[in-house]
């Protein structure tokens, strides 16, 4: 059976990387979806490539709960995965008010929404982080683990992963949350993030510039591997135990970012390249990577295929991407 045909599904964030590719999947399951968008981007995967062109798009920001309410209640949605935030460390550095606004107050108007239209709605799918957790001494973090964001961004995941948490507990609202790691793959036109960067500096046969001192540790997850986990756990949130509760997500192959720069050298062809380290990033965690036992647990998660394939599908990606200019 198919548990997606015909099912009404609400996505917000759905011209960025991730809500590019799970509005992709559910269309091609049969899902109706309607994607909340702000800003047009002409770029984008999901424009370039007519994903959202079979969606149904209401224009709109994240702080404006009634946009939310008329989207929910007029289309008559029934599962609402979350995905809208504001992204970039460096960017939340920057301008952290803007930040909190999107991140923060934009994922408890999304739940005031599917509270207010709870006879509709009857699952929520919350994108937190592994920032959320912030640093610790003890790796991989768990979902046990306290979430002790400190700068803007890792803060304003861990205060909207407590609200929703809130939401299930006062008010039984049917959600849970995800905190994966870092995302790659085709789509992601935030050239400053260290994969989709490297890859564009690799095919123009230009030195790739890394932020940080190229020796901070993360957990690497490819996003249709992403899309995947973000499925089932829609699909199990009805069972016992699974609402209310958080789910790791990641490869749990924690890799340093200079590992990164030179396994996507490789996946391009250009392995004569140096990296430029600038060693100027700030506001970072220095390690953080992910145990996702409870996933594997609950849920039936297997762990997603090797870095290596999902990133020879991401510059064969960018490489026509760029091509096209």
């Amino acid at each position: 059976m198919n548990p997606w045909r015909d099912r009404r599904v609400f996505v917000t964030g759905a011209t960025g990387l991730l809500g590019g590719h799970l509005v992709e999947a559910l269309l091609g399951r049969g899902a109706e979806v309607v994607a909340l968008v702000r800003d047009w981007v002409p770029r984008a995967r999901s424009v370039e490539e007519g994903v959202l062109s079979r969606a149904t798009c209401v224009r709109g920001d994240l702080e404006d709960l009634d946009v939310l309410v008329r989207a929910l209640n007029e289309h008559e949605v029934d599962t609402v995965f979350h995905l809208g935030a504001q992204t970039i460390v460096g960017t939340a550095s920057r301008s952290p008010v803007s930040t909190f606004e999107g991140n923060v107050r934009g994922t408890w108007n999304v739940l005031e929404a599917c509270r207010e239209c709870a006879r509709l709605v009857k699952r929520v799918v919350i994108a937190s982080s592994d920032k959320a957790y912030g640093a610790h001494d003890t790796l991989p973090y768990d979902e046990e683990a306290p979430l002790l964001g400190r700068f803007p961004y890792d803060a304003s995941k861990a205060a909207a992963d407590v609200i929703a948490l809130s939401y299930f507990h006062s008010f039984g609202l049917p959600l849970a949350i995800t905190r994966c790691g870092n995302l790659f793959g085709p789509g992601d036109l935030n050239w400053n993030r260290l994969v989709p960067g490297t890859i564009r500096s690799a095919l123009r046969g230009e030195s790739p510039l890394v932020r940080s001192d190229g020796t901070f540790v993360r957990d690497w997850f490819y996003v249709k591997d992403a899309v995947d986990a973000y499925l089932l756990l829609a699909e199990k949130l009805e069972e016992p135990g699974i609402a209310g509760q958080a789910f790791n997500f990641g490869n749990e192959t924690p890799l340093a970012v200079l590992d990164v720069v030179a396994l996507v050298l490789q996946a391009a062809g250009a392995e004569g390249l140096r990296p430029t380290v600038l060693g100027e990033a700030t506001n970072e965690i220095p390690r953080q990577y992910l145990d996702c036992t409870k996933a594997r647990a609950r849920l039936g998660w297997k762990p997603p295929r090797p870095m290596e394939e999902g990133l020879a599908e991401t510059v064969a990606w960018y490489r026509e991407f760029l091509a096209r200019g």
